[in-house]
This record gives C-alpha cells, sequence and structure tokens, in this order.
C-alpha cells in the first residue's frame, strides 16, 4: 500500500489537503473511490472519537487493489472562513470538493478513469446520488448509512427519537424544542430563496441551506440512474434506521436490478460493532477504538471489481 499527500482544488479559495492511497501494484491502472463525508466538520479519516471509518476503509480497499482519495472536509479546513460567507449550502460545503477530487482521479494515469465510484457515508451517501449527476459520473455508487427523507425530516425524527431516554422534565424540555423545529421547518418550501436566505437556523446555517438541498432530493436521481447500487446499512446505528432509512430505500428502488442492498448485524453508523443502539449514548458509542472489518470492506472490494 502506498500513501501519497494531494490536494484538492488547488489554486481555489479552498484547497484541501487529503491522501491519495494506492495498491502496490499499479502497473495497469485500477479502480478508485472517492470518499464523501457526513455531516458536520471532518477530516479526512472521517474521524469521530476514537474511530476512524475513511482510513479503515481506504487502507482496506487498497490492500484489495483498489486506490481512493480522502480530504480534510472544507468546514473542517475552513470553518471560520465559511461562518463569514452568506448562505452556504451543501454544493459549497460537500459537492464542489468531492468533484474536484473526482477530477484529480481521472488526471491519475494509474487509476482506470472509467471505474471511479462514490462512497458516500451518512449525509454523504444522500448527496452521492447528487454529486454523480453534477459533475461526479460515476461508475457505481456506494451508500453507507444514509437515507432517502429529507434532512430537516432526519433531524425531527431524531430528536423525537432522543425524547425516550430522558427523565420527565427533560422530556418536557425536549418536546418544547421539537414544537419549536417543526414550527421552524413548517412552510419551507413555500418560502422564496431569499426569504430562506434571511431565516437563521444554527451555527451561521439559515433555512436556505435545507431548502436548497431538499429542493435536489435523492430520490429524484436514485430512480432515475441505471448505475450500479450498493446500499449497506449497520442494523443497530441509530443515527440511520435500518427499519425506516434502509427499508426507505428499499421501497424507492424496488424492482431496479441495479440496486443491492446489505445489512449488517451488529453494526453500528460508523459500520463497527455497536456498544448501544441507544441514541442518548452516542458519545460513548464513539470513544471507545473500533474498526470496520473484513466482511463490510470485503463486500464494499467485491461489488467494485465485479462493476
Amino acid at each position: 500500500m502506498k500513501r501519497e499527500s494531494i490536494i484538492v482544488g488547488k489554486g481555489t479559495n479552498y484547497p484541501l489537503h487529503g491522501l491519495l492511497t494506492l495498491p502496490d501494484d499499479t502497473t495497469k491502472p485500477v479502480p478508485a473511490v472517492v470518499f464523501v463525508h457526513g455531516s458536520g466538520a471532518s477530516n479526512r479519516d472521517e474521524k469521530v472519537g476514537k474511530l476512524t471509518p475513511f482510513k479503515d476503509l481506504a487502507e482496506g480497499l487498497a490492500a484489495r487493489g483498489i486506490a481512493s482519495v480522502r480530504y480534510d472536509k472544507r468546514s473542517f479546513a475552513y470553518g471560520r472562513k465559511m461562518l463569514k460567507e452568506k448562505n452556504i449550502t451543501v454544493k459549497e460545503e460537500t459537492i464542489e470538493d468531492a468533484v474536484r477530487a473526482t477530477q484529480l482521479l481521472r488526471k491519475d494515469g494509474r487509476i482506470d478513469r472509467n471505474r471511479i465510484f462514490i462512497v458516500g457515508h451518512s449525509m454523504g451517501a444522500m448527496l452521492a446520488p447528487r454529486i454523480d449527476a453534477q459533475g461526479g459520473n460515476y461508475c457505481g455508487l456506494i451508500l453507507m448509512a444514509g437515507s432517502p427523507y429529507k434532512l430537516e425530516d432526519i433531524i425531527l425524527r431524531q430528536n423525537q427519537q432522543a425524547m425516550g431516554g430522558l427523565n420527565k422534565l427533560l422530556q418536557w424540555i425536549a418536546a418544547f424544542q421539537v414544537k419549536k423545529l417543526k414550527k421552524t421547518f413548517a412552510g419551507l418550501y413555500d418560502l422564496t430563496d431569499e426569504e430562506a436566505k434571511k431565516r437563521k437556523f444554527a451555527g451561521g446555517t439559515t433555512l436556505y441551506y435545507f431548502k436548497e438541498m431538499g429542493e435536489h432530493p435523492a430520490p429524484g436521481f436514485l430512480k432515475l440512474t441505471r448505475k450500479p447500487l450498493l446500499i449497506l446499512q449497520g442494523e443497530k446505528d441509530f443515527q440511520a434506521s435500518a427499519a425506516v432509512d434502509f427499508t426507505g430505500y428499499q421501497t424507492l428502488l424496488e424492482g431496479h436490478d441495479n440496486a443491492t442492498f446489505k445489512l449488517y448485524p451488529g453494526l453500528n453508523h460508523a459500520f463497527v460493532p455497536a456498544l448501544s443502539d441507544d441514541i442518548n449514548k452516542a458519545r460513548k458509542e464513539y470513544a471507545e477504538e473500533r474498526h470496520i472489518g473484513d466482511e463490510v470492506i470485503g463486500d464494499i472490494a467485491r461489488w467494485i471489481l465485479e462493476n
């Protein structure tokens, strides 16, 4: 396995440091993947607590003959700078950089430019179909712990889910917050773009972030594509639900023979063995070092090599 430092978006206002991980043998062009982060500010390994899912996947795939690019997310590298910019959307936060990383791979003679795949995790999985349609042009899409539903609906669901493990006082406070969230998102798509840009949400984000993303829903792209799709889910995931999100994908793509699904018993949102399926224990869930196992990496590698 070989690792090379790269810069995604060199010469732009947001150059991002990252790593190109290669198999030992590149005498012939090899297939490759571009990793796309979930929500929040993440480094190239998508590190959360003591878990490093993208590092695990990159090194495991390289051992199986598949190259990859991973890079620091723009909000990780330039969080303060981005806060000063108005009306950031997922286009600036994620999509542009994923396309730039893909272009970097296509220019590398060691990579088979016709066999580049996208691996989106969590919100990255939600955005992967749009990235593919808006410049990525991948050979196939791998969606890990994603959702076919809109971001605002997921946020509401997660907040309601968290209420179950709280005492009565905290449940009352949480119920008030959920009610406030519902009011915030009510009529979102009736707002004009300018109205949505004036309504603040949190951390410098406005409602335009949600509106713009919701107006490019993943199901629209997924139902149209005939490219191979691999949709993976951890059964103990409390952020993307096997019962809601994974089955949502299955219902959406029923009859689509280009879609392959796999549910992993006992694995969490990061595809490592779960310690709990309680959303209120999220911090503890990521505090113990674990790594993505051979089953998940092997399934992804075999699927890539078959496509």
